[in-house]
């Protein structure tokens, strides 16, 4: 009996002993990779700094700018972009943000990518390169005026679209364009026979309040409009035109085909606009009324 319980006693005390050294190395474990951990996430973010700060100062300088011309452009100051560039400081993200708009790249290009890196094919040039051999092949289908009502039944018809005289402009970047024709006073200063070049949006959800869009509707045709979207009716999206003579209206986004936003408008030159008496009287009256508004809800 006192054998077993010595035996008992001993396979007790065996496991408590490899408890012990499994949690003593446990923790050892635990207590080093904690410092490896750190030490590689400080090292990967001196990392990524220091592939930032090279892709500041390589863009700037191809683009010849100095330090202070290119601090203005991103709104900073020019100690703050050397601090950058020197790799004392972490770029701010709207700064990178600001950049990447400025060159057409992703803050993921900016941030793990040595753009300078053109032997390898995938540097900054290389892929503007690519840009532009894109753009130059990026045909931009002509609606004029006369077309316009067979474009309502056929926009989605390739046969008809294949019809469309087009054009390529190089200096836009790579996208879905199409040029529509306008005639009419309601967005003037745009003369009547401008030609606006935009960019297909594929969900309506991505119009930005106050800017210039062509609305392709069932019920109202082609327009080309300043848009805003109705905070409190979603479902509706209202039309302004820039010439204030014409009063604003609603469209249901139910009933809106297409949405192209304006990137361009090609005018020919040299040619005044030409105001009657009757559109100026009108204005001015429009303008007086806006005014009076005004002055009620200051008072």
């Amino acid at each position: 009996m006192a054998f077993a319980a010595s035996a008992e006693a001993a396979r007790l005390l065996s496991c408590n002993l490899k408890t012990y050294h499994f949690a003593v190395n446990l923790r050892k474990f635990l207590w080093e990779n904690f410092f490896l951990s750190n030490y590689l996430v400080f090292s990967l973010k001196a990392l990524v700094m220091s592939v930032a700060a090279q892709n500041l100062k390589y863009l700037r300088k191809l683009r010849g700018w100095t330090q202070e011309e290119f601090a203005n452009k991103l709104k900073i100051k020019r100690s703050l972009l050397g601090a950058y560039e020197e790799e004392r400081a972490e770029p701010r993200l709207e700064v990178l943000e600001i950049v990447g708009d400025m060159f057409r790249l992703s803050l993921d290009e900016l941030l793990r990518k040595r753009l300078q890196d053109g032997a390898k094919g995938n540097g900054y040039l290389a892929k503007r390169r690519a840009q532009k051999l894109a753009a130059a092949s990026n045909q931009i289908q002509l609606v004029p005026v006369k077309a316009a009502a067979g474009y309502l039944a056929g926009y989605g018809d390739p046969e008809f679209l294949d019809e469309l005289n087009t054009f390529t402009l190089p200096m836009l970047a790579p996208g879905n364009y199409r040029a529509f024709e306008i005639v009419g006073d309601s967005m003037l200063p745009t003369p009547s026979g401008s030609v606006i070049v935009a960019e297909k949006l594929d969900d309506v959800e991505n119009v930005k309040s106050n800017f210039t869009y062509i609305v392709v509707s069932r019920n109202e045709g082609i327009v080309y409009k300043r848009v805003m979207k109705n905070n409190k009716l979603k479902n509706k999206l209202t039309l302004i035109s820039d010439n204030t003579v014409f009063q604003p209206y609603s469209v249901n986004v139910e009933d809106v085909i297409e949405i192209w936003k304006a990137e361009m408008v090609l005018s020919k030159a040299n040619v005044q606009q030409r105001w009657d008496v009757n559109q100026l009287a009108s204005l001015v009256s429009n303008l007086q009324d806006q005014v009076s508004t005004l002055k009620r809800k200051m008072n």
